[in-house]
């Protein structure tokens, strides 16, 4: 969701968990064609890896390098949890950090608030994964570049029309995005019914509903980034795979991360610079809310995700994941007190609903 999708510095406080960190993003490169997974985690059919870790060392270590004691007993806690349990907490962590995110915007923007959400996001990845750029092909290189210029847009877009719609709404809207390139790479006529039910959750959503369930008409300029960050949310998943298969585990998305920041610096510096520089602002304070909140988007999903798919199959993941939508309209009315309206349940319904059907019918 936008995305996906997904920071504060690493903390040095716990060596053990530094490693465990690092060792949970230390994944294989994808092979050719194999679908992306969400917000940057790429998806493999295999089984590379086990529950207490994947079988590739981590970027930065010796192959056949034993984990110390206290490290051993981070990377088994996982493997106690069930693996449906761990990817729905990733959603509500998604979506949570989104609607945190929120209250951010009347002090740095949406632009400001994005930038440093998305430059903490490259900083932590650049250390934890530390790409290795030497011998890369320019095509390589070409593919990171416009991943990260997808993320960039996809996380502006998103965090504008979460502004300006309600979450639920924005959120089932940016889904499009991901459902559309399952639908196109299915290639069954069978899948027309899908996207017809999918059309039709939209149109709810968009002709039959109200910001809030106040009854006014949805803001345009939101419906619009809504879909503009779907646009941006199907580049992303298609250039995911590609840059998943050329570099190993996280450091292509590290790349790419660094590269939207560096994207959204012209909409997004000045509006950070003035909010953190206001009168009255104490701007460590504000730099730790905005760090907090990008821990929960995306580093703490990314490793949840990873965990659960070494333990799950990808129809399953799959599944689930098509239920963010409605997790996100969930967490809109718990947090930021969103009511949505029959209509907008129905629309969201229906495309958790297209969603699923597509999953559980398309070709593996």
């Amino acid at each position: 969701m936008p995305a996906p999708q997904p920071t504060a510095p690493a903390a040095p406080a716990r060596p053990g968990a530094t490693v465990a960190t690092a060792e949970s993003l230390a994944m294989p490169p994808a092979p050719k064609g194999e679908p992306a997974g969400e917000r940057g985690g790429w998806r493999r059919s295999g089984d590379s890896g086990t529950a207490d870790g994947p079988a590739s060392a981590p970027p930065g270590t010796t192959a056949g390098r034993t984990p110390g004691r206290r490290t051993s007993k981070l990377l088994r806690r996982p493997a106690r949890i069930p693996a449906p349990l761990l990817c729905v907490v990733a959603m509500f962590t998604v979506q949570i950090g989104t609607a945190l995110s929120k209250p951010l915007f009347g002090q740095l923007g949406v632009g400001g608030t994005t930038f440093l959400r998305l430059g903490f996001a490259a900083a932590v990845l650049l250390a934890v994964a530390r790409p290795r750029l030497r011998g890369r092909s320019p095509r390589d290189l070409g593919a990171a570049a416009l991943l990260g210029v997808a993320s960039a847009g996809m996380t502006l877009l998103f965090a504008a029309a979460v502004d300006r719609l309600p979450m639920g709404t924005a959120a089932t809207i940016e889904f499009l995005g991901p459902l559309a390139v399952a639908l196109v790479f299915a290639r069954r006529a069978a899948h027309l019914l899908w996207a017809l039910l999918a059309g039709g959750g939209v149109a709810l959503l968009t002709l039959f509903t109200g910001a809030g369930g106040g009854g006014s008409s949805l803001d345009p300029v939101g419906l619009a980034c809504a879909f503009g960050a779907a646009s941006c949310y199907a580049v992303y998943i298609l250039f995911t795979d590609k840059v998943g298969a050329a570099f190993q585990g996280f450091q292509g998305l590290a790349v790419s991360m660094a590269v939207g920041t560096v994207v959204l610096a012209p909409f997004g510096l000045g509006q950070a610079w003035h909010g953190l520089t206001a009168p009255g602002v104490s701007p460590v304070l504000l730099l730790l809310a905005v760090a907090g909140v990008s821990l929960l988007l995306p580093v703490i999903p990314y490793a949840l995700e990873m965990t659960a798919l070494r333990r799950m199959p990808q129809r399953v993941f799959s599944v689930l994941v098509s239920l963010e939508p409605a997790v996100s309209a969930l967490v809109g009315l718990l947090v930021l007190h969103q009511l949505l309206g029959w209509p907008e349940l129905v629309g969201i319904g229906c495309v958790v609903a297209a969603s699923v059907g597509a999953t559980l019918t398309g070709r593996r």
